[in-house]
């Protein structure tokens, strides 16, 4: 963007916040819906000329920062989040569920411009405690968001732009925090908001597995409170360590809704368990009654829905796939997902996770995973002998790749 359109647009933003704050004006037709409601809660709590941001104590920031899943994640993308700061002479920022920074690195210049307004490690960032900026709005909106000169509420942060992303758990969901960059407002450019989500991508990426992971990592049965379900392979449940005998029928209702946690509806879940069998909804009811009792009580209605923590198999090595560990994966994989099961709704999960598996193994042949998964597809070559085209010769695996290929040909 051309500087003389940057200077129109700053200016324009600077006559909507003193349109709102000297003038007591709405300032709707000017500007976002977003910002205006931000101004509106910022007024509320601050004064516009507040000069820093409050800080939260700093052994309690410390004590959040230390071993958790962020840190171990930004510390492994350390280097790039630093040279992308360098080299934009930008500010770059990591915080809590709460916005309160955790992390910062900035270029010489904007990093001394961020130690004069608290935008340093402590420092607290939501629009209550420093008015409209973009890492507040990113983290109630879940979105990524940009926030340019005198859009900020507070006129001590009007000569930046900022651009946030939310961070968030990829294996739970859980939001963590954001990403923000900043710079001054004449550094604006269309990419930094691309920029913003990229590096959030890259942190969430680099995260750990959470702790409800890395247990569900072994699956331990006997350990793992609330509902544990194999359902690779085999069909296996356990409720707080204690195995539950269900018929099969009954096995597929309660893994459909361990697979849908928002819960679904009768009709829908008929539609899910029995396609377009003749199976009346009185015959799921008396099902769903059945599993109720079994789970203690731990089965809402409209809609049905469990409410005790939940882990499948099937869970475990889609989230594994995502993060690209397939050895791991293929070390979960039991086989097909419930094989024979005439529920459409678990026939086309089942396709899903065998292709997704197969897939993967295809674009990364680790050796020891294709044998393995050699055992469960016997007759799927073509994974053996792409591994076996991409292994050096005298590799240890060869000979073994070698004869579970003749043993499939005979």
């Amino acid at each position: 963007m051309a500087r003389s359109e940057l200077q129109a647009r700053r200016l324009e933003s600077v006559r909507a916040w003193t349109s709102f704050v000297e003038r007591g004006d709405d300032a709707v037709d000017v500007v976002r819906p977003e910002i205006l409601t931000s101004w509106t809660r910022s007024e509320a709590a601050i004064a516009p000329d507040v000069t820093q941001a409050p800080l939260a104590d700093e052994a309690e920031t410390a004590a959040s920062w230390q071993g958790s899943p962020l840190q171990t994640a930004v510390e492994r993308v350390e280097a790039e989040l630093r040279r992308t700061a360098e080299d934009g002479d930008l500010v770059i920022a990591v915080t809590d569920a709460q916005t309160r920074i955790l992390w910062t690195y900035g270029g010489r210049v904007m990093r001394r411009k961020a130690e004069t307004v608290n935008f340093v490690p402590g420092g607290r960032w939501d629009d209550e405690s420093v008015g409209t900026n973009a890492l507040d709005l990113a983290n109630r909106t879940g979105a990524p968001e940009m926030v340019f000169s005198a859009e900020h509420y507070a006129s001590i942060v009007h000569n930046w732009v900022c651009w946030a992303a939310p961070v968030h758990d990829p294996v739970t969901g859980a939001k963590l925090g954001v990403i923000d960059l900043s710079t001054s407002w004449d550094r604006t450019h269309p990419i930094g908001l691309a920029t913003a989500r990229v590096m959030a991508r890259l942190i969430e990426t680099a995260m750990p597995l959470s702790h409800q992971y890395a247990v569900l990592d072994q699956l331990d049965e006997a350990s793992e409170p609330g509902l544990v379900m194999r359902l690779l392979g085999t069909a296996e449940t356990w409720l707080d360590g204690q195995r539950l005998l269900l018929n099969r029928r009954q096995t597929e209702v309660l893994a459909l809704l361990a697979m849908h946690p928002e819960g679904l509806s009768l009709e829908h879940l008929h539609a899910l368990v029995y396609g377009d069998q003749a199976v009346t909804t009185s015959t799921l009811k008396a099902e769903v009654s059945h599993l109720r009792s079994a789970l203690g009580g731990q089965l809402a209605s409209r809609p049905y829905r469990l409410t005790m923590p939940v882990s499948t198999d099937v869970d475990l090595v889609l989230t594994l796939l995502r993060r690209g560990r397939v050895a791991a994966a293929v070390d979960a994989y039991g086989g097909d997902l419930l094989p024979g099961t005439n529920s459409p709704a678990l026939a086309e999960l089942a396709e899903l996770v065998a292709v997704a598996v197969r897939e993967a193994l295809l674009a990364d042949p680790d050796p020891d995973a294709v044998l393995r998964y050699g055992e469960l597809a016997p007759y799927d070559t073509e994974v053996v002998e792409v591994c076996l085209n991409r292994l050096p010769h005298g590799h240890p695996a060869v000979p073994l790749l070698k004869g579970r290929l003749a043993a499939a040909e005979r």
